[in-house]
C-alpha cells in the first residue's frame, strides 16, 4: 500500500491560503453540530518521526474550539497503565457525546513500536489486532465517528529532516538516539505498518494516509478528510431531526415483551435445583475454612500480580450482597475493591455504556467485585427499554470481547447467577417489609420489576445462553438457601483463582 504513495505532491501557498480559511470555518462550524447532536470523535494520528504529527495536531486545533476537545499525546504506557489490559487506557480517554479526543500516537504502539522492539511477543501482538478492531467497531456503533491518520514521509525525508532538527540549537533535543535506531529500521516499520493498514482499514475506522513531504497539502488533506466525516454523519442525523439541531441522545425504545425462554424453547433456569440446602453447622465449619483459604489467595495474586473480577447478578433478594459480604469478609481491603453497579450518571450516559466499566477494573494483583455489571444493559436497560433492541441485541458480542480481553491479560473473571424461585422471592420481600431494620432493602421499583418475572426470565435465559464461553463461563448459584449460596461461591472463586495460580 505504502509504495503506491505519490509523496511529491505539493499545494502552492496561493491554494493552500485560498482553501484553508474556508476549511477552518467549515470544521468549526461542523464541531458546534456534532456537539449539538452528542456525536462523539475519535482522531488519531500516526505516522513516521518528524512527519509532522505534533504541527498537523496543533493546526487542527486551531481551527477547533478549544472547550470542545482534549489531545492525548501517548507514550510508553506507566507502571499503573502496564498493569491492566493494553486497551484500558484508551478506554478511559474515549470522548463523550459531543466532545472530540485527538490522539498523538495510540493504540496501534502495539503492533508498531512494542512489535519492532520485541517488547511483547508475536502472539500477543498479532492477537491484537482483533482486539483493536473490536475496539474500534464499537465506538463506532455507539455513534462515534473514528479518523485515522497516517502521515507518510520518504526514509531519505526522514533523515533530512532529522538532520535539520539537530543542527537546531532549540530543537536539537527532539532527535535522539531512539530515533536514529527506528530510522535505521524504517523497512522493518514499513512492513509493520503495512501489516497495521491490511489488518485494520475497515469501514467503520477507515485509514487515510496523508502524503506528508509538503506541509500544506497534508493539512489540505486532513481538513478535508476530518470535513468530509464529519458531514457524513450529521447529514442523516440532521435529517432524521428535522434539522432543528435536537440532542442525538439514545432514545429510551417500548419495553421488552415476553418471548420464548433460551435460545432452543428450553428453560435453563427451569432445571435449576433450588432444594440444595446446608446446615447451619456444617456451613460455618466450611465458611471459615475457605474464607481463610480467600485471604490467602488474595496474597498469592497480589505477588503473583493477577488481576481478578467477580461479577454478581441475579433476582432482587437472591441474597448478592450477603453473598459478597462473606467472600471479602477476611481479605486485606487494601487488595480489592467492591463497586456496587445503579443506573449510569450524566456522565457515565454521555459515554459508551462499558466505558465506566472499564474505568473500574483493577490492575494487576488486585480485585474487584461488582455488585451487578455490565450485563445490565442486556437485562433491566433491555426490559425496561432504556436502549433499543439493535444496542442490546449486539451488546452480547461487545461483552464477549471486553471479557475475552480481560482474561487473555491474565485476568481470573468469575461471573455468578443467583437464582431463586419466585416463591422464595415473595417471602423474601414480605419479610423486607414487615422487619423494620430490613426495611430499606425493598423499593417500590422491586415490586415493580417482579411482575415483570418472566419478561425478566426471558432475558436471564438469553444471557446466560450467548454468555457464557470457554473463557468466561456463568456459575448459576442455587440460592434459595442462602448458606447453601454463600458456600457455592466461595468454593467457586477458590477454585477458578486456584486453577489460574496452578
Amino acid at each position: 500500500m505504502l509504495e503506491q504513495v505519490v509523496l511529491d505532491q505539493k499545494a502552492g501557498k496561493r491554494e493552500y491560503d485560498e482553501k484553508v480559511e474556508a476549511f477552518e470555518r467549515k470544521l468549526g462550524e461542523l464541531q458546534r453540530e456534532l456537539r449539538e447532536l452528542a456525536v462523539p470523535v475519535v482522531i488519531v494520528f500516526e505516522g513516521w518521526d518528524a512527519a509532522g504529527k505534533g504541527t498537523m495536531i496543533n493546526r487542527l486545533m486551531q481551527a477547533l474550539d478549544p472547550r470542545g476537545f482534549s489531545v492525548y499525546p501517548i507514550s510508553a504506557p506507566t507502571v499503573e497503565e502496564a498493569r491492566r489490559p493494553f486497551l484500558w487506557r484508551f478506554w478511559t480517554r474515549t470522548p463523550e457525546r459531543g466532545r472530540i479526543a485527538i490522539f498523538d500516537r495510540s493504540w496501534y504502539g502495539r503492533v508498531l513500536t512494542e512489535r519492532i522492539d520485541k517488547l511483547v511477543d508475536k502472539k500477543t501482538w498479532q492477537a491484537s489486532y482483533e482486539k483493536i478492531r473490536s475496539f474500534e467497531r464499537q465506538l463506532a456503533d455507539d455513534g462515534a465517528v473514528v479518523l485515522k491518520f497516517f502521515l507518510h514521509i520518504s526514509k531519505k525525508e526522514q533523515k533530512k529532516r532529522f538532520l535539520e532538527l539537530e543542527a537546531n540549537p532549540v530543537m536539537s533535543w527532539k532527535v535522539t538516539n531512539y530515533d536514529w535506531k527506528h530510522h535505521r529500521q524504517y523497512e522493518k516499520y514499513t512492513q509493520a505498518i503495512e501489516d497495521m493498514l491490511a489488518q485494520t482499514d475497515t469501514a467503520f475506522a477507515p485509514w487515510t494516509i496523508v502524503e506528508s513531504h509538503d506541509r500544506r497539502f497534508a493539512t489540505l488533506k486532513v481538513f478535508s478528510t476530518a470535513i468530509r466525516a464529519f458531514t457524513e454523519r450529521i447529514q442523516p442525523r440532521r435529517e432524521a431531526n428535522g434539522s432543528t439541531g435536537a440532542s442525538a441522545a439514545v432514545k429510551e425504545s417500548a419495553p421488552q415483551a415476553p418471548a420464548e425462554a433460551g435460545l432452543n424453547g428450553t428453560s435453563l433456569l427451569d432445571s435449576v435445583n433450588l432444594s440444595r440446602t446446608l446446615t447451619r453447622r456444617a456451613y460455618e465449619r466450611k465458611l471459615d475454612e475457605y474464607q481463610e483459604r480467600v485471604r490467602e489467595l488474595e496474597h498469592q495474586i497480589y505477588l503473583r500480580r493477577v488481576p481478578v473480577v467477580i461479577l454478581y447478578e441475579g433476582w432482587d433478594a437472591a441474597g448478592k450482597g450477603g453473598n459478597i459480604k462473606r467472600v471479602t469478609k477476611l481479605m486485606d481491603p487494601r487488595g480489592y475493591e467492591v463497586i456496587p453497579v445503579g443506573a449510569p450518571n450524566d456522565v457515565e450516559k454521555s459515554h459508551h455504556y462499558l466505558w465506566r466499566f472499564w474505568a473500574r477494573l483493577p490492575k494487576a494483583g488486585h480485585i474487584t467485585v461488582f455488585d451487578r455489571s455490565w450485563y445490565g444493559r442486556v437485562l433491566v436497560e433491555r426490559v425496561e427499554g432504556f436502549c433499543s433492541p439493535e444496542e442490546w441485541k449486539r451488546a452480547y458480542r461487545e461483552i464477549n470481547e471486553m471479557e475475552e480481553q480481560l482474561v487473555s491479560f491474565g485476568a481470573v473473571l468469575v461471573k455468578f447467577w443467583l437464582q431463586i424461585d419466585e416463591q422464595e422471592q415473595l417471602k423474601r420481600f414480605t419479610e423486607r417489609q414487615e422487619m423494620d431494620w430490613k426495611q430499606w432493602k425493598i423499593t417500590p421499583e422491586d415490586w415493580r420489576n417482579r411482575e415483570k418475572w418472566s419478561v425478566y426470565k426471558t432475558a436471564v435465559e438469553e444471557m446466560l445462553a450467548r454468555t457464557s464461553t470457554s473463557y468466561a463461563p456463568w456459575t448459576i448459584v442455587e440460592s434459595n438457601c442462602k448458606l447453601y449460596a454463600r458456600i457455592k461461591t466461595l468454593q467457586t472463586v477458590i477454585k477458578s483463582i486456584e486453577g489460574k495460580l496452578g
